[in-house]
């Protein structure tokens, strides 16, 4: 078989490319409409869904939000750069000036919205008596936390005038068709960048609920906001009746296609699913007793095996490093694994961004933790980043364009 630690490299990009809009999107877009026809949108990967837009629809009127970096050249459709994780005034006059494109739309007008992972910081408006900066210490606050992306968004939108299908309804009574690539656990619209075109049953009881289950700090401003009705449109409300949601893109798919590139380099390969969450670190010590007991069975001679998995692990802060849940995961892994002998193990985030880093994550072996004192000290100070910058370990992709959330394979060998 080849080297092992490429081969990882080699599933993640495959993982990587099957979901590059360029490639996933075009399936999904329908003829270009009659019409007025405006694209807009937001996330990490939507200045490159615009541009496989326009490729397939020539030039275009719309505008959408990325992260800084990941801009994309399109002909018509405007592309704004703005923060990401915590948003910032850029993306907050952006967002505005998205929604004051769709005033006025007509029943014959037709909108096209681009939604990958990353619009819940792209797409700011916070709700009435809550301002830019509070909004800020609320998304630090809530990354800092470890509560669970679908549990961060329910939050997010009874904080914001956009998401939770109020993006949908200020477009009424246009025609709209969300396009979407999803990197959350179960792939639910109304979880993807918190949801925007997607109405969402939840109630502000709800948002309290996760302030309060994970201790989030938040000013009195926000507390006041979510005693009193938010903007939040529920399932089956009119102003949603025209608009469609389609996945054009999923971790399902891109699992498949790294399985599939595996079976060719003659391994066997099992995919453990592709909705994993939880603390990093705990699913990196379960994830160790995995692959140590499927050492254990395979006989010798055998087949490598490969584990493959995605989802959205989280992390609880507790020290001042600097670290994301994939870098968090592999350290935990290599610590829980001990130096065992023909197990090596890749985890990263699709994006290219672990955390708030510029690191996908990191490639780990049985040589990766030379002194356990030092690897356990950058653990318990969330310093993962840290310490595989100094191992030479990082996974570093730069912009990748696109958002299927977190990738993790492991290659067993016989012993």
């Amino acid at each position: 078989m080849p080297d092992p630690a490429p081969l990882l490299r080699a599933l993640f990009d495959r993982a990587v490319v099957v979901a590059d809009p360029m490639r996933s999107l075009a399936a999904a877009l329908p003829p270009k409409p009659a019409g007025r026809v405006v694209v807009v949108g937001a996330g990490k990967a939507s200045a490159r869904m615009a541009e496989a837009v326009e490729a397939v629809w020539g030039p275009c009127e719309g505008l959408v939000i990325t992260r800084y970096g990941y801009a994309r050249p399109c002909e018509g459709i405007e592309i704004v750069e703005a923060a990401h994780p915590v948003p910032d005034e850029a993306g907050a006059r952006a967002t505005d000036r998205m929604l004051a494109l769709l005033e006025g739309l007509g029943e014959g007008d037709f909108v096209l919205a681009l939604i990958s992972g990353g619009a819940s910081a792209l797409l700011v408006a916070p709700c009435a008596g809550v301002t830019l900066t509070e909004k800020q210490a609320v998304s630090a606050a809530l990354l800092d936390s470890g509560a669970p992306i679908g549990r961060m968004n329910t939050l997010r939108k009874h904080l914001s005038r956009v998401k939770g299908g109020q993006l949908a309804a200020a477009a009424y009574p246009a025609r709209m068709l969300a396009l979407l690539i999803s990197d959350v656990p179960g792939d639910d619209p109304a979880f993807i960048g918190s949801g925007p075109t997607v109405g969402d049953a939840s109630s502000a009881a709800d948002a309290r609920a996760v302030l309060s289950r994970w201790q989030v700090p938040v000013p009195p401003s926000v507390t006041e906001a979510l005693t009193r009705p938010t903007g939040v449109i529920p399932p089956g409300d009119p102003r949603l009746s025209r608009a469609e949601t389609v996945i054009c893109a999923a971790p399902s798919q891109s699992l498949a296609a790294a399985a599939d590139l595996a079976r060719t380099e003659g391994c066997e390969v099992e995919i453990l699913g592709d909705a994993l969450e939880g603390e990093a670190r705990e699913v990196a010590a379960e994830m160790a007793r995995t692959a140590l007991a499927r050492q254990q069975a395979l006989a010798p001679g055998a087949k490598p095996l490969v584990l493959l998995s995605g989802g959205e692990l989280t992390v609880t802060r507790r020290g001042d490093g600097t670290g994301g849940p994939n870098a968090e995961f592999c350290l935990a892994l290599a610590l829980a694994l001990n130096g065992a002998p023909g197990i090596l193990a890749l985890a990263c985030d699709t994006d290219g961004v672990d955390g708030a880093a510029e690191v996908a994550g990191a490639l780990i072996g049985p040589d990766t933790i030379p002194d356990r004192e030092e690897a356990e000290s950058a653990l318990a100070r969330n310093d993962s980043h840290g310490y595989f910058a100094r191992r030479n370990a990082q996974v570093v992709t730069g912009p990748t364009l696109t958002n299927v959330n977190d990738f993790r394979a492991l290659l067993i060998l016989p012993r």
